[in-house]
């Protein structure tokens, strides 16, 4: 998927917990949502995001507003 027109807005528990504990800045957020290898929607505007980096999947849970064109990361979750 195409986010690059949107506006990334991340929640604070994700800026102080996973943004933190994965060392991302917003460039690298948005490229992380680039290279998804899945994205799965899960709700009206709700949508799951699947991503792999260094051996573990990370995902991502988010929320498309096509009208504003944001993005708004409420959290994340980590895998083995």
């Amino acid at each position: 998927m195409d986010y690059s027109s949107y506006t990334l807005r991340p929640s604070k528990h994700f800026v102080l917990s996973w943004m933190r504990k994965w060392d991302y800045d917003l460039f690298s957020l948005r490229s992380a949502l680039e290279k998804a290898y899945k994205v799965e929607q899960v709700g009206r505007h709700k949508y799951e995001a699947y991503i792999r980096a260094g051996g573990k999947s990370r995902k991502l849970i988010f929320v498309k507003d096509d009208e504003n064109k944001e993005i708004f990361i409420i959290t994340g979750a980590e895998g083995k």
